[in-house]
């Protein structure tokens, strides 16, 4: 029995060196975004059959930041059915997703297949063994507030699963913090400014704030994207074209939490 255990364990820990290692980044296979500094700094792409996280830090922003998982999970997919899994909770806060709404953003609904789960525990779950069934394009895990089941070990779970398959796995996560994970790359989302439109436009396209705030091949860095619905890709607005965002700072220690910015100090004016 002991020699059984060892050979476990050190099988397991072949896998987590793996998960961790800095293997050749030339052979992944990537998908483009279509925003240039982004793809840049991905150095290519977003890498497929692995783990991401995206989080909306605020419940405002739910709307924005599931409106980026459904353009990642539309460029991952590479065709194949989408499977959304959907905490009850979420629903109850941030309303329930709209087929109508995704086709409108490009994403052909007769392609995905939601699931609303009771709890984030079913949801983990029905997660899992999602990620075994290669004949998906991409596995959505929509969960609210903090998720202590989904831990360092979970996670290295889900990313070697994703690996093993082929399918990726996209955690959105609503007021909630990040926190240490084997996830690839980590994302924060708030909405930004549309630019302009013509008076007889009803509304602008969908423009985000995006902070990438963790890659595990690169550089972190923050831009201003706009969903091209028709085209499937996510591009520079025209009032940012030009311009870069891109920080080249160190990635975020893997064993701290994500910090979110600090409030500006406000002015107060004195009286002379």
């Amino acid at each position: 029995m002991t020699g059984a255990r060892t050979d476990t364990l050190a099988r397991l820990r072949g896998s987590i060196e793996r998960i961790e290692g800095h293997e050749d980044t030339t052979r992944l296979d990537r998908v483009a975004l279509g925003h240039a500094g982004a793809d840049e700094v991905l150095q290519g792409g977003l890498i497929r059959g692995t783990l991401h996280e995206v989080f909306a830090l605020e419940t405002r922003q739910i709307g924005a930041a599931t409106g980026f998982v459904a353009g990642m999970a539309q460029r991952l997919s590479r065709a194949k059915p989408l499977l959304w899994i959907r905490q009850d909770f979420v629903a109850r806060e941030g309303g329930a997703l709209a087929m109508s709404g995704l086709k409108e953003l490009g994403l052909d609904p007769r392609g995905i297949v939601l699931v609303a789960a009771a709890d984030h525990e079913m949801a983990l779950r029905v997660g899992a063994d999602a990620l075994a069934c290669d004949a998906l394009g991409t596995v959505i895990l929509d969960l609210w507030g903090e998720v202590r089941a989904f831990d360092l070990v979970a996670s290295r779970k889900y990313t070697l699963a994703a690996q093993n398959s082929g399918v990726s796995c996209v955690m959105l996560r609503t007021s909630a913090l990040p926190m240490v994970s084997t996830a690839e790359t980590r994302w924060v989302v708030q909405a930004a400014r549309s630019p302009p439109t013509a008076p007889w436009e009803a509304w602008g396209a969908p423009v985000l704030d995006v902070n990438l705030v963790r890659n595990r091949h690169g550089q972190t860095g923050r831009w201003i994207m706009e969903w091209k619905c028709d085209e499937c890709l996510f591009r520079d607005t025209e009032s940012e074209a030009g311009k870069t965002h891109s920080q080249p700072v160190a990635t975020a220690p893997a064993d701290r939490p994500h910090q979110a910015p600090a409030r500006p100090q406000r002015r107060v004016a004195r009286r002379a």
